[in-house]
């Protein structure tokens, strides 16, 4: 007598709700706070809106409702999901995988310094020069290069940080990844609001909104402004990269997805907006502190979260408040996302290996920790960060999104089949309008943005770092995900894992 054996128990989001909350928490990252207002205002200010609003219809939402249809209707991992569809493809799941562990090695040190500025907020530790303070009294980086020369003051929030981060996703789909998203994002939109409502208060928090809004229409006959909007839709939807495929596979058949779609879309796109008030109306009024033009202290990244921002909660009213809902909502919204980054890794792992929820969090999360704990609680791991996070997010997730749309397109011609997957429960039919620009547009769009960035990383050496640095922990970094992908694709599958997907939802709630 064979015994066959049951497949794994891959855990499954509760509701839509849970879902698209999980979704929202993916998408909302460091990104929309510190990434976006910047972005608008060199692209035109309230002139940018246009081209952003065209690029999140016609690519954001488009490849996000592409990462739905492959996760939902092939009810798997990434790599599992393209295998599924084909066996020519598996190759491009694990290269996202692998692009979500270099992401996720890093993004854990941003969010350690998060929450170490939340208490030095109370203090205003960084003194009269918030610059200095960064990279030499906190971060203690000298020149760059490597070092294994820990940073107390990072080291220490970041194994805290990878403690909490394992039992939550050792939880599980619902009870750590889902519960964390319900919680989380209404949190974040709590204390987000309130910095908002705090820095329209203050002095000169009109001339920052002015500064931003006010349009600059030749601005939109520019390309790279066009390209900006483009790269802002796409590093902030978390698309292309395997996480909605991953989410989109915990959800019941029936669910309206292309509805939850438009939902994440604009929700994501919302919270950018409101970062743009809260970010520059803070400008503003540093301006105004400072005797500068607001053009004088717009930043944005690490700049704008570790110098700028320390400088306003210095001098603001109740600045102890704006810091610590500053910081906060930075650890809020890139916690939700560095979990939906692991989730990632830890689903692929678990229907490769076929292993329970508890063995394949250990399995991951614990190298990726210790990893990440050696790499950036060191002098060093500022300018490793820097420069991973640069080259990773253009030459990995970008490249990434246009393999795939490119290979389920044209490479197995699967769109169509999408399309009526997609339109059978949900509330906007994916047409010829969809099928038009997953196929043509957005690649189009996409290789454009990529042969840019491309001549730029070539031409000028980014941030004037080392060439070795750029070439081990840049191109390197970027290249080895690719090879990554290739040899995981090689590696074989266990004879009890259906390589359909299965046409009955019989995954289990938990």
């Amino acid at each position: 007598m064979t015994v066959t054996k049951a497949p794994i128990d891959r855990g499954r989001f509760s509701n839509k709700t849970v879902f698209i909350m999980a979704a929202i928490g993916s998408a909302v990252g460091l990104g929309n706070i510190w990434r976006f207002p910047y972005v608008a205002y060199e692209g035109g200010g309230g002139a940018f809106i246009l081209p952003y609003l065209v690029a999140l219809l016609v690519a954001g939402i488009p490849l996000l409702l592409l990462d739905y249809a492959i996760g939902h209707s092939q009810r798997g991992s990434a790599p599992l999901s393209f295998r599924r569809i084909s066996r020519r493809l598996e190759w491009i799941g694990w290269w996202q995988v692998a692009i979500c562990v270099v992401i996720s090695v890093y993004y854990a040190a941003i969010l350690a310094w998060a929450i170490q500025y939340t208490g030095f907020s109370f203090t205003q530790a960084w003194g009269d020069d918030p610059e200095t303070f960064l990279f030499q009294d906190f971060l203690q980086a000298g020149e760059p290069g490597v070092t294994l020369e820990f940073v107390p003051a990072v080291l220490i929030p970041m194994v805290v940080l990878w403690a909490v981060t394992i039992v939550i996703m050792a939880l599980g789909v619902q009870k750590g990844v889902g519960a964390t998203s319900v919680i989380f994002i209404p949190v974040l939109l709590i204390a987000f609001g309130a910095l908002v409502v705090q820095a329209l208060s203050l002095p000169g928090a009109l001339e920052g909104l002015q500064t931003l809004f006010q349009p600059d229409w030749a601005a939109l006959a520019q390309p790279a402004v066009w390209a900006s909007a483009f790269g802002q839709i796409f590093f902030s939807l978390s698309v292309g990269f395997g996480i909605m495929i991953t989410y989109a596979s915990y959800v019941g058949r029936k669910i309206d997805m292309t509805g939850s779609g438009f939902v994440v879309g604009f929700a994501n796109s919302g919270f950018e907006l409101l970062c743009g008030i809260g970010v520059f109306s803070a400008l503003g009024f540093l301006a105004q502190a400072s005797g500068l033009g607001v053009a004088d202290v717009v930043a944005d990244g690490i700049g704008l979260a570790f110098v700028a921002f320390p400088a306003i909660i210095s001098q603001a009213p109740l600045g102890a408040l704006l810091g610590v809902l500053f910081f906060v909502s930075l650890v809020l919204a890139g916690f939700t996302s560095l979990v939906s980054i692991l989730e990632v890794v830890i689903s692929a792992v678990r229907d490769k290996l076929e292993l329970g929820r508890v063995q394949a969090t250990l399995v991951v999360t614990v190298p990726l920790a210790i990893i990440s704990i050696l790499l950036f609680s060191t002098t060093s791991g500022v300018y490793v960060l820097d420069i991973a996070d640069y080259f990773i997010n253009r030459f990995g997730i970008l490249l990434a999104a246009l393999v795939a749309m490119v290979a389920v397109a044209w490479g197995v011609r699967k769109v169509p089949w999408f399309a009526e997957h997609m339109s059978r429960y949900g509330s906007i039919r994916l047409g010829g309008w969809w099928k038009a620009l997953v196929m043509v547009v957005t690649p189009i769009a996409l290789v454009i943005m990529l042969v840019q960035e491309t001549i730029t990383a070539i031409t000028v050496p980014y941030e004037g770092y080392p060439a070795w640095m750029l070439g081990l922990f840049g191109w390197g970094v970027a290249g080895a995900a690719i090879v990554a992908g290739v040899l995981l694709s090689f590696t074989r599958w266990k004879a009890t894992t259906p390589m359909e997907a299965p046409e009955a939802d019989e995954e289990v709630i938990r």
